[in-house]
């Protein structure tokens, strides 16, 4: 952008800012391509966006950059500071600016729904929550647990796991065989003594599992007093069997109730979350998280960002959270998870007793989650691949790029992303090279990276590896310069013999050395290049078996079979005379000389 037009922005902006109302709502910062580079909100708009553009903002250095980066602003009024919280957290998860500090998390996490809301409940795995009027239990993170619990209450409590209304009888399945299920199905089982069933399932969700014992126990004594023995036995097999259950779950205390844990350790730029999840005294579950480029940030704001964006996805808070500190908004972010929950929800930093014990825990796991990233093999392998290549930072993320393509036939676009010490599958993109004519692989590069770009909207990886020499590098390079995206390390990987080639340096560094920081590059390389063959493969498949008659104008489903009804093959067809063809019910002689003239274009297409 010229210093010409770059101050004529500056001065529009300027117009537009004075026109902004001072009320509640939500801002987005974009560049001179249109691409959001911030979402924020504001009690007061005017008073919020003025303050980024004044001489003596005290902006940091992070928010400076963006700043300079800023082609021009969208603003959107709510009705109070609540809708603003809520669109704010919308407009992150969509847009995943450069500058918001995300958090990068595409896991949805599993809850046990028990379907309270039908009449012969049932209990299954969900991933979305729904206000339906089931009760969800959850969240199991990992689910090692849940699966344990839900085997559990399949072996020893007979209710149904299908999907069938039952408002008519029906003939019971293998499950009701197997003893697996009393078959309400049949309407001959009593609703109530289903219910009871239901019953106990759900103090066992919640935890309560000295009241089912004490229940199972007196109802087994009775059994046992009336002489029904095979009755008492099953009773007495699930009172053991919960037993053994309630010894694998981890008690925090008893009575503590339904709270999540947020603990966290901040090192460099650096910050990891760890939470817990804590249900009526029992740990269910515990995860960790890490946010990058956290410079010149508040912990009360990262915090407050930290709960907005965990809790704006598939999650029910429960009605206690505990951190460290207060974050920002307290007072919205209770009423946002109360909305959220439907019923009230409590944000709290504990002083004393249990509770900050669970989070002095969380904090320690924290801060050893955080060293032991630091000090991992992979952390090393990264240092190492910084050292090599002679980077700037260190990439916690790698993607990779490849095209695909024989004679310009097929072409394909393939990006791959590694993170943690894996591939992010849910990351992958591939494209069809529809907007490039002919086998020109640097025109290609340029269309992937360009969509690429455009897709992952702000999540892009740390280092960029484009599969090919220096003409390929550049390439890519050229449409990362017109996004303005000068914070990634690109490279260019050529084999035969492997090396790397960098921006502004001529010779390339060998890789060919065995070292891990190598192996690693070979690695996501090869995964791109499978990628990307692999579509390519599927392509051509395709096309392989489409019938050349779907190629036709004019020609439909019905004319089609009719042709085939009639020829048999598309070879008889090509045989056959305009007057046969015409003669078909729904063809005439003009439609007779298309087909035949473009089954013949075929056939000399194939055999050129």
């Amino acid at each position: 952008m010229s210093k010409e037009h770059k101050h004529s922005n500056i001065r529009e902006m300027q117009k537009k800012l004075a026109s902004v109302p001072a009320k509640p709502g939500v801002y987005l910062f974009q560049d001179e391509f249109h691409k959001v580079l911030y979402v924020g909100k504001a009690k007061a708009l005017r008073n919020r966006l003025r303050s980024y553009f004044q001489k003596s903002s005290g902006l940091d250095p992070r928010k400076s950059a963006m700043v300079a980066s800023v082609s021009d602003f969208e603003y959107t009024v709510t009705g109070n500071e609540l809708e603003a919280l809520v669109l704010e957290a919308n407009l992150i998860k969509q847009h995943r600016p450069r500058y918001n500090v995300l958090l990068r998390d595409d896991k949805s996490y599993p809850y046990l729904k028990l379907t309270l809301n039908e009449k012969w409940p049932r209990l299954f795995v969900v991933r979305r929550i729904q206000k339906d009027g089931a009760r969800y239990f959850g969240p199991y993170v990992p689910s090692g647990a849940m699966w344990q619990i839900l085997f559990f209450i399949r072996n020893h409590f007979p209710i149904r796991t299908c999907k069938y209304s039952l408002d008519k009888r029906l003939r019971p399945c293998m499950q009701h065989q197997i003893k697996r299920c009393v078959a309400p199905c049949t309407g001959e089982v009593d609703q109530r003594e289903y219910l009871n069933m239901i019953h106990d399932i759900r103090l066992l969700l919640e935890g309560k599992n000295k009241g089912l014992l004490a229940s199972f126990e007196k109802k087994m004594k009775k059994l046992s007093e009336e002489m029904r023995y095979e009755e008492a036995a099953m009773l007495r097999d699930r009172i053991q069997a919960i037993q053994r259950i309630s010894e694998t779950q981890k008690v925090v205390a008893q009575g503590l109730g339904d709270v999540d844990v947020i603990g966290f350790f901040k090192t460099g730029n650096m910050l990891t979350f760890q939470i817990f999840f804590s249900r009526n005294g029992i740990m269910i579950g515990s995860r960790d998280f890490y946010l990058k480029d956290i410079a010149g940030e508040s912990d009360s704001y990262l915090i407050k960002n930290f709960i907005e964006q965990f809790y704006g996805k598939e999650i029910i808070p429960p009605p206690e959270v505990i951190c460290p500190l207060m974050p920002e908004d307290v007072p919205l972010l209770s009423v946002w998870l109360s909305e959220k929950r439907g019923g009230k929800v409590n944000i709290a930093v504990p002083k004393r007793g249990i509770k900050k014990k669970l989070l002095e825990m969380a904090e320690e796991n924290a801060r050893i989650h955080s060293l032991s990233m630091k000090d991992s093999g992979e952390s090393r392998v990264l240092e190492e691949v910084a050292s090599k290549l002679h980077l700037q930072s260190i990439p916690q993320s790698i993607g990779a790029f490849d095209i695909s393509n024989m004679g310009g036939k097929e072409a394909v676009g393939a990006f791959v992303y590694w993170e943690n010490g894996e591939f992010k599958k849910q990351r992958y993109r591939h494209i069809k090279m529809d907007a490039v004519k002919g086998p020109d692989d640097y025109a290609m590069m340029k269309e992937m990276v360009k969509r690429t770009i455009n897709n992952l909207q702000g999540e892009l990886p740390d280092m960029m590896i484009i599969d090919g020499g220096r003409e390929h590098l550049e390439a890519a390079l050229s449409v990362f310069r017109e996004h303005h995206i000068e914070d990634k390390n690109i490279v260019g990987l050529a084999k035969g013999p492997d090396r790397i080639f960098l921006d502004r340096e001529k010779l390339p560094v060998d890789i060919e050395d065995g070292r891990p920081s190598s192996l690693l590059l070979k690695k996501i390389r090869d995964e791109v290049h499978r990628f990307a063959i692999s579509y390519h493969k599927k392509l051509r498949s395709r096309k392989a078996l489409e019938s050349p008659l779907e190629k036709i104008y004019g020609i439909g489903r019905k004319r089609r079979f009719a042709l085939l009804e009639h020829f048999g093959s598309i070879e008889a067809m090509r045989r056959s005379s305009i007057d046969e063809v015409a003669g078909l019910k729904g063809f005439n002689r003009k439609m007779a000389e298309e087909v035949l003239s473009a089954l013949k274009k075929e056939k000399d297409t194939e055999i050129s």
